[in-house]
């Protein structure tokens, strides 16, 4: 409901999705939802996103992602 801002898809299938950008201007049809970020895994014949959990102690109230990127060592 508050669309996907980005997403980044890793070699092995996995993607990474930002939702819920709210920007000025720009109108938000979720405006006091934060963001949040989804793991989609593209291998499966259905995909679907499902939302990650954010640690507590994260002021997820003002969660405002603006893209993704994701780095692997």
């Amino acid at each position: 409901e508050t669309g996907s801002e980005d997403i980044d898809i890793l070699p092995n299938g996995l993607a990474f999705i930002s939702s819920g950008l709210k920007y000025p201007g720009l109108k938000s049809f979720a405006p006091d939802k934060p963001g949040e970020i989804f793991l989609m895994d593209l291998n499966e014949d259905n995909p679907r996103a499902v939302e990650l959990r954010i640690n507590r102690g994260f002021d997820l109230a003002s969660f405002n992602p603006h893209g993704i990127s994701t780095y692997i060592d």
